[in-house]
């Protein structure tokens, strides 16, 4: 696994929080699904798909899984029904690798976590993992799949 050390910019977003377990996570991305289609928010060079998670004892009220689905913005995100509301991916120094396959067995975030960071004498920030989501869509297949991992240090 390559391994780089870059520092991700702030990045403006539109963002749902997913507080509940996994199996409903796709419930929860599909709302900001909606929302990109609605706005015509489709050029994935300029419309970059994240997901924030947050690591266990970094989700406020406890072991819930959170996840908080985002879009890069180019500008406000105004009231909508699907609960979407703006916010801000902060600038940070991270430890970044690539998976390639299947979002529902990541291996970079296991190899950063499990093997990367205890070798590295890098620490944590405290901030939530970046999963940035490459290439979204119906039509990529899992095998397919590309998620740039960013693990945010201090």
């Amino acid at each position: 696994m390559d391994v780089s050390i870059v520092e991700f910019p702030s990045t403006p977003v539109a963002m749902i929080r997913h507080g509940a377990g996994p199996d409903s996570e796709h419930d929860t991305a599909m709302k900001l699904v909606q929302y990109k289609l609605q706005h015509k928010l489709l050029d994935q060079s300029r419309f970059r798909s994240y997901g924030l998670h947050h690591l266990p004892g970094q989700a406020a009220g406890g072991p819930v899984q959170q996840v908080d689905f985002c879009l890069s913005t180019e500008g406000p995100v105004l009231a909508n029904d699907w609960g979407i509301v703006e916010s801000v991916i902060p600038a940070c120094r991270c430890a970044m690798a690539r998976d390639i396959g299947s979002r529902l067995d990541n291996q970079a975030i296991k190899g950063l976590l499990q093997d990367w960071l205890p070798q590295s004498g890098e620490v944590l920030s405290g901030q939530p993992v970046i999963f940035h989501y490459v290439n979204v869509g119906p039509d990529v297949k899992p095998d397919e799949m590309i998620t740039d991992v960013y693990l945010p240090l201090r």
